[in-house]
């Protein structure tokens, strides 16, 4: 009898199992109750693979063969796999709308919906009055009318969807007037004379980056012009020497040459912010009560919803609007109708809506309210990332996000993370920054000036204490 190979000693390709060997070892039964067969198949064939590879290198170690081992690695990556891609983090960024972590959080009212929504039948397009086919808008349709004070209201996936729609329903092949200092880009290279340019419609622009006079507006209008337009320059701000022309000033320009004034508003708000110690922004009311016959907003930045295109303004153009055939294309799912409707619900008392909407509640929290959890989590931060660091609570400031309101920001508190030991801190502040995002819960800070900066704004009390407990230990 040939003798068992020690347990240090060099695998040859023979050594290793056959496939059906493993599949009936008691090591990987968990894994085929979990998996099941066709993926721990797969896995195990992909294992034995790279083993048969590293014995012909030999490279490979007589005990990297036992089932109990074999079965560790394949389900440790049949786990990794079957991870979801899209996964809860903490917003530690001090951007409380951050576009690349998914905007406006709902608040408990539209999350119940929706759960209803996709476990059971719903009215989507039924008329439960009359028994016929329904318009799926008529869903919301009332609401928006009420709270924003326009004739009729529709709806598409987002607000770039809105102003395509707009434009190709109501200028297609004719000339849009816009300010050349309102011909913004958002994230992504996405800008307005692009947007413009396949809807079909042709961009004339008035007045320089600064400044636009209503007379620029006014000797642009033409035979093929179909509108007016202005667009919120919500993502950024340009000061000094600068002049730009009203909602209202442009409205009474276009509809003295019969021709609707159209305005994107970006973020859109329904109330008035400042009554939340917020910084001022245009409502969609202000913005309609002061001649715009058409208004565009996002459904998941200030207004605090899912992500959705409104449009709101004139009946007649909103009839038109509804015609058009891209409209079906951007349409939104019964999801996102279950999700905003609750959420326009909240703005009919809107003394409660700095409790009840998630967003409004994270950006009115007070400084002082944010501190003592800094000092609590301190000490918990500073054992987890070890000696070489230094942190501090310290106060810091915030940005709403999204492109609403740049320039201003709201006073917070978080943790400053700083390098002491000995190299340059960049590297050591990145690794660090890394394995915050390595966390079962990932955490998402920012570095600025040699630090990592933790806002803890976003990070409420109800999850506290999860947050401390995967810091229980020192990062690898």
């Amino acid at each position: 009898m040939a003798q068992h190979p020690s347990e240090g000693s060099v695998a040859a390709v023979s050594d290793i199992p056959p496939l059906d060997r493993l599949l009936n070892a008691d090591a990987l039964r968990t894994a085929l109750d979990t998996h099941g067969r066709t993926q721990v198949v797969a896995a195990l064939r992909r294992d034995l693979d790279a083993l048969r590879q590293r014995a012909l290198a030999g490279g490979l170690m007589r005990q990297e063969l036992d089932a109990p081992v074999v079965a560790a690695r394949v389900s440790a990556a049949l786990d990794k796999a079957a991870q979801p891609r899209l996964r809860a983090v903490y917003n530690l960024t001090g951007t409380v709308l951050h576009t690349n972590l998914g905007r406006a959080l709902l608040p408990e009212e539209a999350v119940a919906s929706v759960l209803r929504a996709l476990t059971t039948p719903a009215n989507l397009e039924f008329d439960l009055d009359t028994g016929g086919r329904g318009d799926r808008d008529d869903l919301i349709d009332e609401l928006l009318c009420e709270l924003t004070g326009a004739e009729a209201a529709t709806v598409v996936n987002n607000n770039a969807a809105a102003v395509l729609l707009m434009l190709n329903a109501l200028a297609d092949k004719r000339e849009v007037v816009v300010s050349r200092g309102e011909l913004v880009e958002i994230g992504g290279a996405f800008r307005i004379p692009d947007i413009m340019k396949r809807a079909g419609a042709k961009l004339v622009e008035v007045g320089t980056t600064n400044r636009t006079h209503a007379t620029d507006y006014d000797t642009a209008i033409g035979p093929r012009t179909a509108m007016l337009m202005k667009v919120h320059c919500s993502n950024y701000a340009v000061t000094g020497f600068t002049k730009s022309v009203s909602v209202a000033e442009v409205a009474a320009l276009a509809h003295a040459k019969g021709l609707p004034a159209t305005v994107d508003l970006g973020s859109g708000t329904l109330v008035d912010l400042t009554q939340f110690g917020l910084p001022k922004e245009d409502t969609v009311r202000e913005t309609i009560e002061a001649g715009a016959d058409l208004v565009t907003f996002s459904g998941d930045k200030l207004l605090g919803g899912p992500q959705a295109g409104l449009l709101v303004g004139r009946a007649d153009l909103i009839r038109k609007i509804k015609k058009n055939p891209l409209k079906r294309a951007l349409r939104v799912s019964k999801l996102t109708l279950a999700a905003l409707e609750p959420v326009l619900g909240l703005y009919r008392a809107p003394e409660f809506l700095s409790q009840r909407l998630t967003t409004l509640r994270l950006l009115t929290r007070p400084q002082r309210q944010i501190q003592p959890q800094a000092e609590a989590l301190r000490a918990t931060l500073a054992h987890a990332v070890g000696p070489n660091y230094a942190v501090e609570a310290v106060p810091m400031f915030s940005q709403i996000g999204s492109g609403a309101l740049p320039v201003d920001q709201l006073p917070s508190y978080g943790l400053a993370v700083r390098y002491t030991g000995s190299g340059r801190p960049g590297r050591h502040l990145d690794k660090l920054e890394a394995q915050l995002r390595r966390l079962p819960t990932p955490v998402i800070g920012r570095i600025a000036d040699d630090a990592l900066w933790l806002d803890l704004r976003c990070l409420e009390a109800r999850d506290e204490a999860a947050f401390a407990a995967q810091l229980a230990e020192p990062l690898a």
